[in-house]
């Protein structure tokens, strides 16, 4: 099990892959998977450069990591996303059995900067489908919720 320290040390390479997303022109999402301490991918949100609604940072970070492991069971990897994972990409965690979503900011905080997020929580997902996946939260919160803010002040920024 990953510590508060490894857990943080985590979240900053999300939050350096969203601001990389952010001077891109893309949302200020981030998300990276990790096994045995190790980062196997890193990424940000690419729905405006891909054209494609699915590809938040969770998402695109569960593909980097089947392709690089050669599978499709994520069993023994953790994923840290600066946000709270949607509906869709919580079911993606659970679906690649991840055996913990760390996350920084909440879903609810997505929907304060604008985003049109289905406020339904992890914690609430976990609970209503069973999932055995370990959900913590808050971590790097601060930090994560103040990417909203460096987004908000792009002249360019779109929301979806």
């Amino acid at each position: 099990m990953a510590s508060h320290i490894d857990d943080e040390r985590f979240m900053e390479e999300a939050v350096k892959a969203a601001k990389d997303g952010i001077k891109g022109g893309q949302t200020p999402f981030g998300a990276c998977v990790v096994k045995d301490g190790v980062v196997v991918s890193c990424v940000h949100n690419v729905v405006w450069g891909t054209t494609d609604i699915t590809a938040h940072a969770e998402v695109n970070a569960i593909r980097e990591a089947c392709k690089r492991l050669n599978s499709i069971d994520l069993s023994g990897c953790v994923i840290y996303s600066t946000c709270e994972p949607c509906p869709m990409c919580f079911a993606a965690c659970h679906w690649a059995k991840l055996d913990r979503i760390v996350y920084g900011a909440t879903i609810g905080d997505a929907r304060e900067a604008g985003f049109n997020e289905l406020t339904v929580s992890n914690e609430e997902m976990k609970r209503q489908g069973g999932s055995p996946i370990i959900v913590v939260k808050g971590v790097l919160e601060e930090e994560c919720k103040g990417l909203f803010g460096l987004w908000q002040a792009q002249k360019d920024k779109r929301v979806y």
